[in-house]
Order: structure tokens, then C-alpha cells, then sequence
């Protein structure tokens, strides 16, 4: 690692290489619970628990998980919005040797059986209106406990007795679970189970903490395996990258859910390793969001390009301060510059691209929040992480500003695909290199730089066209709020470029008119040939463009008009 370009960039503040304490995930909460237990670890809604409650809640539901006889390595899924809810069984989980599932509280039950079965998760904890929908499908299953709750357990009075006339307007139903058999209270379970510590032992390189489900854009998800080592590892990178950030007074707003990598890490388990208070939103609300910034006056705020523009375009945006915050990661797609430099003019804080997969914890690559940054660059390795860019194929190095494949090596690297040796081997180079799918190149600075998912390049007339590039030309125009661009099929050019758009509340623009902008700042063969306006784009939960859905809607078209 010694030769590595991308040192020379480093502050002085930041390490090469770190000391990585050989500790489980959940050891991180147990010492902001002895250094610290009377400071506030979760504010949700209103409802603020300090760590040593925190702690002696996952305590109880760990001892509970035990007394149902999960031994370690059993996994348990949470299908939970963020809640402190989530975090508990998060934590209990773990100290009770058992591998967290994060389960999406959007999936259908067609979704939710396939990862259950997949995973032989034995209990699940999920939301009282998602019960009718796992028991559905628990015969398919290796489950045998469900534990219920409910978004009011953790809300303040009177919210607490307001919610559920909210909940049934909103969905419609109201459910009723006892406690008998495999039905179980999670706050039953708070009043009836002990906090006594478990004695566990852990293997730190080797235990799985956790199976992150991939968004299974081709074929089905996978599993991916992150054990202790690649969670705290992954954190303990995120801390050093935030060295002006001290631990105890920074407080982090948690929009991104954690069932989703990215916010597990650098919301949850950043704030426990930190001793950092977490402010919780169950679902992201442009409204809400803007006014709980105001208030509560948060310093971090991990996120994502869409939740940025969302805020930038809310018309009452001018009536909220949101210069409390310090600095922003943005992750899980690319950041636009408009959208960087808006966001950073709002709340006068710092707001950077970062790069990562939910195989490597998730995150690799950041530009520096206080120091250089490089448009359009997802910046560089993280510390004792190595990157480069192969040739597609045998591998070869590429040289500097030569376009292949990003290739990954850290501690933070998964160990592979839940039972998927075919596929995990076939990810990985015969020197251990992970292959991220993603095109890109590195500057002779050591920045990387990727131009798209290999997959999702354009080929035209022969041309090699990044849908990055076109996109972030299109996000300069005034009128579009956001963008997105795929390759149709063609019958001459056997590819051409077509772009989907979202344009911003009160403004208008005519296909013509973008065809004559981009003509201006593309060249004449990335121009997009076809454009769609529409009042919204598929997204994933944490506002990932999904834009694999567009063109399997394109290929559904033509094979319609083909038919």
C-alpha cells in the first residue's frame, strides 16, 4: 500500500492505515453504554433513549432471542422502518450470536418469502401492519417466532395515542396481535426479559454479523456475507474520514433506512461507535425532513442524490435553516454537481461523493470533506483499502485515464454470497480482487472516477457512450429536477441514447429545445435521440434510480409492437 497515489492527498489528520480494534459490532454499544450511559443515543419523534437504555434493551431482546433457543449463527430478520425498534433487535441480535437479515418493510410476499426461505431466517421482528403479510407465507419458512410491534411503541404521549387513527387512515386496517405461541410482543418482551449480559464468543475475522440482500437488479438477490470484521472495520474508516467530527457532540439525521447498507453503517453504527446521539425518520419526507433539520439541528447527514434534490426542490425550502450541518456523504448513485453545489450554498456545510457496494460494508472510495475535492470524482480509497482499473476480461492493469473495470481489496470486503460458491468465485479474481461491475478510470492523482455500471453502457454506431456523462449534462439544465439515461435498441445504430425526465415544479422545456442544449455540450452521437417527460422516476428505498425497470419497460414495449 506503500506506493499508492492517492496518499499523497491525504490531510495529515487522516491515517494510511488504521488499528482496527478485534471486537464484535455490538461491543461499540456496550462502551458508549459504560463511558456514556446517560447521553442520548436515538431521538425518534419526539421520544429520545439514552444509551444505557439502549443497552439494556438489547440486552433484554438477546436474552428473549436465546430463551426461544437461537444459538449462534441462527439468523433473524428485521423488517422494520427506522425506528428504535430496529436498533435494539439490531443489537440484540447480535448479542446473542445471531446474523441480522435486514428485510425491506416494502417487499411483496413473493420477495419476502424468496429471502426468508433463502436466508432460513428462525424469527423475525416486523411492524404490526406488516403481520398479515408475513404469516402468509411463515409455512413456506424456516420461521418459527414472529415479534410484533408498533411505530407507537417508541412515540411520546400523545403521539402514541394518536398514531393508530392515523395508521388506519393511511393503510387502511388496524391489527391486533396477542401474545401466544409463536406470536410474540416486543414490549411484552421489554418488560418481561432481563438485562443480563450474554457471554458469547466471537470469532472477529470470522463470524458473519450480517446477510445484506443485494437489489437483485439481474436475477435473484444474493446474500452477501459481512462479518465482524468488514462491519466494524468499515465504521472505524467512515470515523477517520470525519476527523473534525467529535465523538459525543455530533448528532446524525438518519433519513436513509437501515435495512439498506449504507444507512446501517454510517448513520447506526457511526453514531454507536461514536457516542453520537441519531435522529430517526421511519420514511423520508421532503417536509419533514427540512423541519426536523431545523429543529433538531443535526450535523451529519449521510444521504442520497435524490434526497437532496428533494429537499433543494421543496417550494418552502427558504423557511428552514439547515446550517447546522457540518458535512454530507452522498451514496448509492451519483451526485450530480448542480445538485452539490446547491446543496452546499443551503446549509453552508460540505457535501461530497463517496463510492461503495453493499459487498464491501459498503463503503471504499470518498473525496475529502476538507480538503481537495474533484468534480464528477467518487474521490479516493479509503484507508487500507486498494483500488484499480482492470481490463475487462484478463485483468490487466489499465493506465492512467484508460477506462475498465474498478476492482476492489480491503478488510471491509465481503467474504462472499450466502451458499453461492459459483457465484462468489465468480466476483472475485484469482488474486482476490472483488469486481465491482462498475466502469471507470483513475487521474495519474490516484481519483477515480466511474463512468457507469458496465452493464448499463451504451453502445451506439459502435461509440462506447457513459449514461453518467449525458445525465450530468441534463442536471445542469435550469428546468430538470431529476434525469436518467438508458440505451433503447436501434435498428440502425443498434443502440441510441433516450433519456427519461423530471422537470421542476413550474418549469417547462420541449424535447426540441433539450436536443438543441445537449447538441451544445455532447457530442453529436451522445445526444439522447428520444426523451420522456415524466412526474416521477422508479426508485429504490433509499432513492436509488432504478433504472434497469426503465429498460425492461422499453423491451416490454417493443416486443409488445413486435408482437
Amino acid at each position: 500500500m506503500e506506493d499508492k497515489l492517492w496518499f499523497a492527498n491525504y490531510p495529515q489528520e487522516i491515517p494510511t492505515s488504521l488499528t482496527y480494534e478485534k471486537v464484535p459490532v455490538q461491543h461499540f454499544l456496550t462502551r458508549a453504554f459504560e463511558e456514556t450511559p446517560d447521553k442520548i443515543a436515538i431521538h425518534f419523534l419526539g421520544r429520545e433513549l439514552t444509551y444505557r437504555e439502549l443497552y439494556e434493551s438489547s440486552l433484554k431482546f438477546g436474552n428473549y432471542l436465546l430463551t426461544l433457543g437461537i444459538e449462534k449463527g441462527d439468523r433473524i430478520a428485521i423488517m422494520l422502518p427506522n425506528s428504535p425498534q430496529g436498533v435494539i433487535a439490531y443489537y440484540g441480535a447480535m448479542y446473542a450470536g445471531a446474523v441480522v437479515v435486514q428485510t425491506n418493510p416494502l417487499y411483496t410476499e413473493r420477495e419476502l418469502e424468496y429471502q426468508l426461505i433463502d436466508s432460513g431466517a428462525k424469527v423475525i421482528v416486523a411492524l404490526d401492519i406488516l403481520y398479515p403479510r408475513v404469516m402468509k407465507v411463515m409455512k413456506q419458512t424456516a420461521l418459527t417466532d414472529v415479534i410484533i410491534t408498533a411505530v407507537k411503541d417508541y412515540l411520546p404521549f400523545p403521539k402514541n395515542v394518536v398514531y393508530p387513527f392515523i395508521q388506519k387512515k393511511d393503510v387502511g386496517f388496524t391489527v391486533h396481535v396477542k401474545h401466544s405461541g409463536a406470536n410474540h410482543l416486543f414490549m411484552d418482551i421489554m418488560k418481561s426479559s432481563v438485562a443480563a449480559p450474554i457471554q458469547m464468543a466471537f470469532d472477529y475475522d470470522k463470524d458473519l454479523a450480517l446477510l445484506q440482500y443485494t437489489g437483485g437488479t439481474t436475477g435473484y438477490p444474493k446474500g452477501v456475507m459481512l462479518t465482524h470484521k468488514n462491519l466494524t472495520a468499515n465504521v472505524m474508516m467512515c470515523d477517520a474520514w470525519l476527523y473534525k467530527c467529535k465523538h459525543g457532540e455530533e448528532s446524525i439525521i438518519g433519513v436513509l433506512p437501515f435495512f439498506h447498507v449504507y444507512g446501517m453503517t454510517t448513520v447506526m453504527l457511526l453514531s454507536v461507535l461514536t457516542k453520537n446521539k441519531m435522529i430517526l425518520l421511519p420514511k423520508f419526507d421532503a417536509l419533514t425532513t427540512l423541519k426536523t433539520i431545523h429543529k433538531l439541528k443535526p450535523t451529519l447527514f449521510p444521504g442520497a442524490p435524490t434526497l437532496y434534490i428533494g429537499l433543494l426542490n421543496h417550494p418552502d425550502l427558504h423557511k428552514y435553516d439547515l446550517t447546522s450541518i457540518k458535512a454530507c456523504i452522498s451514496g448509492s448513485a451519483p451526485l450530480p454537481v448542480e445538485v452539490q453545489e446547491r446543496f452546499e450554498e443551503a446549509t453552508k456545510g460540505k457535501l461530497v461523493e463517496g463510492y461503495g457496494l453493499t459487498e464491501t460494508s459498503p463503503v471504499t472510495h470518498a473525496n475529502l470533506i476538507w480538503g481537495q475535492r474533484v468534480r464528477s470524482s467518487i474521490g479516493i480509497p479509503w484507508p487500507d483499502t486498494d483500488a484499480k482499473i482492470v481490463r475487462i476480461g484478463d485483468h490487466v492493469d489499465m493506465a492512467f485515464g484508460e477506462v475498465g473495470e474498478l476492482v476492489i481489496k480491503g478488510p471491509q470486503v465481503m467474504t462472499g454470497y450466502w451458499e453461492r460458491p459459483e457465484e462468489t468465485q465468480a466476483t472475485f479474481t484469482e488474486d482476490g480482487w472483488l469486481l465491482t461491475g462498475d466502469l471507470g478510470y483513475m487521474d495519474e492523482n490516484g481519483y477515480f472516477y466511474v463512468v457507469d455500471r458496465k452493464k448499463d453502457m451504451i453502445i451506439a454506431g459502435g461509440f462506447n457512450i457513459y449514461p453518467r456523462e449525458v445525465e450530468e449534462v441534463l442536471y445542469e439544465h435550469e428546468a430538470i429536477q431529476e434525469c436518467v439515461v438508458i440505451g433503447v435498441p436501434d435498428a440502425y445504430r443498434g443502440e441510441t441514447v433516450k433519456a427519461f425526465i423530471v422537470l421542476k415544479e413550474g418549469k417547462q422545456v420541449t424535447s426540441e429545445e433539450l436536443n438543441t442544449y445537449c447538441r451544445k455540450n455532447l457530442a453529436a452521437y451522445k445526444v439522447p435521440r428520444q426523451y420522456e417527460f415524466r412526474k416521477d422516476l422508479p426508485k429504490t428505498t433509499v432513492g436509488k434510480i432504478l433504472r434497469r425497470t426503465l429498460i425492461d419497460e422499453e423491451k416490454a414495449k417493443l416486443s409488445s409492437v413486435e408482437a
